[in-house]
């Protein structure tokens, strides 16, 4: 991991694409900018969890469906 210290209004640059900007500093709460191309996701860490579990539920009950089909078909 890459530990980097940035000032309010400096940035961060991953390749040519993608900025990362300390927008506000107030306290223990920092407030970042992301500048990305649209087709390159962002997500908050506990939202991307939040989707890939919900994505996992789809997928169980869509397999439970599925063998439930098949079964009946026999």
């Amino acid at each position: 991991m890459l530990v980097l210290s940035r000032k309010e209004d400096q940035c961060i640059r991953i390749n040519e694409n993608i900025v990362i900007r300390v927008v506000q500093i107030r306290g223990d709460r920092v407030r970042i900018g992301i500048e990305a191309p649209r087709d390159v996701t962002v997500h908050r860490e506990e939202v991307l969890q939040t989707l890939l579990q919900e994505k996992l539920k789809f997928v169980v009950s869509s397999s439970e469906e599925s063998s439930q089909t098949l079964e009946a078909l026999n």
